[in-house]
């Protein structure tokens, strides 16, 4: 699941900088559309990261 969401944020993030933003640079939309992805990647595993080590401490 975490890599399917982190592939539609690629795709959103890039979409959103070429139609809304309008950024012309190839180079420019694939950094930040990997910064978001990779973003979205790091949160969701800190997120289960701490669920575990919780559900951990409560048994």
């Amino acid at each position: 699941m975490q890599e399917i969401l982190t592939a539609v944020t690629y795709l959103v993030v890039w979409l959103i900088c070429a139609r809304v933003i309008e950024i012309e640079s190839g180079l420019t939309k694939l950094l930040i559309s990997l910064g978001a992805a990779i973003g979205v990647y790091i949160v969701i595993g800190v997120k289960e990261y701490k669920d575990r080590k919780s559900k951990g401490a409560d048994d």
